[in-house]
């Protein structure tokens, strides 16, 4: 009798167990920050090239040899092997779910009468991590001491998870006050800045910031800033992007309808 019991207790544990097993999951997602994906600041306006100066070969420019195109395992190791950057201390990676994927997953778990926001999230995190369908979409960089910041941003996993803008900043425009001798000291490491920009990547061929590889604005380009530098590939985004929607809209678990 008490070896029935036993063998009856430990059936209703293996059943409560499988009924949530998409909770077994080896990635600890308590140690990741994860975002919904949202429609990225993806500046598409008209750009062109001064007259008389010719394209620049924009994809190969690197920041801190991070370079657009690069693939998330390249730029982790880049960084792992010892270098002047190192991951901030909270939150490095971010990770993310597309969100036309997201709903599919909401519609899958919801099916499976899964309703607790709580076990709802889980259960749409485990499947997507499962799936490919989570990826890291930001890894963000310091340089302890100077205080400059890298922040990359990656594509999805359909397109395999490739940096499509990289973001540089450092405080040459922080001043410390509105004295003569605060904006001499702020000139000059604005000119000292500019000048290693122009040095490392030539003079600009769009206005007087920008480098373009075509009048395409779809096309890689750097835009500086005072402190700061964007390089940027708004096609590869928006490829990534439509494939993800396209993908999603296909795959969409709906019942299997007959008329």
């Amino acid at each position: 009798m008490t070896r029935l019991l036993l063998s009856l207790v430990l059936f209703i544990v293996a059943c409560a167990t499988g009924a949530y097993a998409y909770d077994d999951d080896p990635f600890d997602f308590d140690n990741f920050a994860i975002d919904e994906s949202v429609d990225a600041d993806v500046t598409t306006t008209s750009v062109s090239i001064n007259s008389g100066a010719m394209p620049v070969a924009v994809s190969s420019f690197d920041i801190a040899g991070i370079m657009l195109g690069m693939g998330f395992d390249d730029v982790h190791t880049l960084v792992a092997n010892g270098g002047l950057y190192a991951p901030r201390a909270r939150d490095a990676v971010v990770y993310t779910i597309a969100s036309d994927w997201r709903y599919n997953l909401d519609y899958e778990c919801r099916q499976q009468n899964i309703f607790v926001p709580d076990q709802l999230e889980q259960c749409i995190r485990t499947l997507a991590q499962n799936r490919g369908l989570m990826y890291a979409s930001e890894y963000h960089l310091v340089r302890e001491l100077t205080g400059e910041t890298i922040d990359v941003y990656f594509t999805s996993n359909a397109t395999e998870n490739r940096a499509w803008r990289v973001e540089y900043n450092n405080d040459v425009n922080d001043v410390e006050g509105t004295a003569e001798k605060f904006e001499n000291q702020r000139q000059k490491k604005i000119s000292t800045f500019w000048s290693g920009v122009v040095d490392k990547y030539g003079a600009p061929n769009s206005g007087t910031d920008k480098w373009l590889s075509s009048n395409n604005s779809y096309d890689p380009m750097m835009t500086a800033y005072y402190g700061a530098l964007e390089l940027i590939d708004n096609g590869r985004y928006a490829s990534d992007a439509a494939i993800n929607v396209r993908d999603a809209r296909e795959k969409f678990p709906s019942k299997p309808y007959a008329f």
